[in-house]
């Protein structure tokens, strides 16, 4: 009696599903081919995750290389170069929460204080345009322009002074990365906070406005604690890819002269798999060992979040 009854229940639950599906089958609709592409090209490929634990044979493909447990990451954690890149990668990512994060906010709140709606527009296309340029080009225009040869060092002899290394200079190498990536994302995600600013409800100003608050008052009274649930949200989501942020940029703009400052987890990745005798199941363990480690940064953030009394991305 109790097992049709909890049958019932089930088909209850499940009939009520269905038509809760059905009464948002709009929204469904849209939601599939997100959810196909997630499947097909992100959790499909998971299965991969197992050359991990294996010692890659082409023979055998990763179904039938020999099973070698935790051995691959044994090695990594006893190279020098792996230790090296991990702490590099944490110093200049962390380096890029502190610098280049509250940078979308910042644009965002001074393109809301635009009053001209022209001047606005334009000036977010014009803040938003490098996002959609890749970093082959803009590396190749930083290239030629910090070259020695280039433009800014044209200027510098003009005036007499000696030309400078920019381009192979280690000192320099990890501001320039925070400086070219303000420059090409910042416009693109301010795009998000505009939209987040965009829900306030207006009486809030009109009714600051008439008790004499000023601009700056109005920024950090209203509009800032208005968009903090945005702006944690984007916090622990970049917090999620703290171990594997820049690598289109540094790949692009760094060379030999810069190396030791250069070379984060995914250029070492990109080295071990790419740039001497091919180790997958190592390159893959390595891949791995860094996904975990951004899930870990995520939920840690997601929970710091909650203790503080905020809303995090989970829940």
């Amino acid at each position: 009696m109790s097992t049709s009854f909890t049958e019932r229940t089930q088909k209850q639950k499940f009939g009520e599903l269905m038509a809760l599906i059905w009464k948002n089958r709009v929204i469904y609709t849209l939601l599939f081919p997100g959810i196909v592409w997630y499947i097909i090209f992100a959790y499909g490929p998971m299965g991969g995750l197992t050359l991990a634990f294996k010692s890659y044979q082409a023979s055998g493909g990763i179904w039938g290389s020999p099973w070698v447990g935790m051995q691959n990451f044994k090695y990594i954690f006893l190279d020098q170069a792996f230790i090296q890149s991990v702490y590099r990668t944490l110093e200049i990512n962390l380096g890029r929460m502190v610098f280049q994060f509250p940078m979308a906010i910042v644009v965002a709140l001074l393109l809301n204080e635009v009053i001209f709606l022209k001047m606005k527009r334009s000036l977010q296309t014009i803040l938003t345009f490098p996002h959609f340029l890749s970093w082959v080009v803009l590396s190749s225009v930083l290239i030629t322009v910090l070259s020695y040869d280039g433009f800014i060092n044209g200027i510098l002899k003009a005036f007499g002074f000696e030309s400078f290394n920019f381009l192979g200079n280690e000192p320099i190498f990890v501001p320039m990365l925070y400086i070219t990536e303000v420059w090409k994302n910042s416009g693109w995600g301010a795009i998000i906070y505009l939209a987040a600013i965009a829900g306030i409800d207006a009486e809030q100003y009109e009714a600051a406005a008439i008790d004499g608050v000023n601009r700056f008052q109005r920024i950090f009274h209203i509009t800032l604690p208005s968009i903090m649930p945005t702006i944690i949200v984007m916090f622990i989501l970049s917090m999620g890819n703290l171990m594997s942020t820049g690598f289109d940029q540094i790949f692009n703009l760094s060379n030999e002269a810069v190396r030791d400052v250069a070379e984060t987890l995914d250029m070492y990745i990109y080295k071990i798999t790419f740039q001497s005798a091919p180790d997958f199941s190592y390159s893959t363990a390595v891949s791995l060992f860094r996904s975990v480690v951004n899930m870990t940064f995520l939920l840690l953030a997601d929970r710091l979040a909650r203790l503080m009394g905020k809303e995090g991305l989970l829940g």
